[in-house]
């Protein structure tokens, strides 16, 4: 074995150790165990303290005598009651509830609370992501050509009726199977750039709402790298209580990229 190998080897098992770490957060995506899609009108969710219901704006909760200080946010307990306004798909605000995390999200102007417990049976049961094994073909360049002002790209979501707005700087086009195809591509080259795609895997071996794939940062000429052996599931393939976005219509390809992690619910995706 040469000492390239076994430098690739070892970035490879660093990778996989490094994405088993991100599944097994106590309180991460696989210990999620509800999502609550809150109306006009108080109500109480089963297990946890509290009424709640959301306005046009904010989440409001309210909490009896017998029940202050089993809610509390930023660390201070809430005595009576606590008004929230989460951003609109942004990271949710933080109620805490013993050991469990309540997160108050905000998705398409509807509001809702995503439980995060850490004795969740999802993440009780998580082993390892499955994962085909590496494969030098799917590791290609492409050109990166930024668009001449960044534009918002609206896709669906796994959730019905939701949206997704997404800051896209470019396209990436690469060379697959003998065919060029142009991909639209998210983030930015000052903070990372990754494609969300789809292929003829997505429903039967791999997740069927999107995965992620990062690229590298390109080079002066616009040249980058796609490892797609280092695609990535998206939270919903884990989970039914996150709203994850699906893969633009430009970025769903028509071959099958056998590189990647596999869909970890087989049956279940999007």
């Amino acid at each position: 074995m040469t000492a390239t190998a076994t430098a690739s080897d070892q970035q490879w098992a660093a990778f996989r150790a490094e994405r088993a770490d991100w599944a097994r957060q106590p309180l991460g995506w696989l210990s999620l165990t509800g999502l609550h899609w809150l109306g006009e009108q108080d109500e109480t969710i089963d297990g946890l303290p509290g009424r709640w219901h959301a306005d046009g704006e904010n989440v409001h909760v309210s909490v009896e005598s017998e029940e202050s200080g089993l809610l509390s946010l930023d660390g201070a307990p809430i005595a009576s009651s606590a008004v929230l306004t989460p951003g609109e798909g942004a990271p949710g605000l933080e109620v805490r509830t013993g050991d469990r995390l309540i997160e108050v999200i905000r998705r398409t102007g509807q509001f809702a609370l995503r439980i995060h417990d850490p004795a969740s049976p999802t993440l009780a049961a998580f082993t390892e992501i499955p994962v085909y094994p590496p494969d030098p073909k799917w590791v290609v360049t492409g050109l990166f050509e930024p668009f001449d002002e960044a534009r918002v790209v609206t896709t669906g979501a796994v959730v019905e009726g939701l949206r997704h707005h997404h800051n896209a700087s470019g396209s990436v086009t690469v060379t697959l199977d003998g065919v060029a195809r142009r991909l639209v591509v998210f983030g930015s080259p000052a903070h990372g750039l990754h494609v969300l795609f789809t292929d003829a895997t997505s429903g039967v071996t791999t997740y069927g709402g999107a995965r992620r794939l990062d690229l590298s940062e390109p080079d002066a000429d616009g040249t980058v790298l796609l490892d797609f052996n280092r695609a990535v599931n998206l939270p919903c393939a884990f989970t039914d209580y996150a709203t994850c976005p699906l893969a633009p219509a430009e970025n769903r390809l028509p071959l099958a990229v056998a590189a990647g992690e596999q869909d970890p619910r087989k049956g279940h995706s999007a």
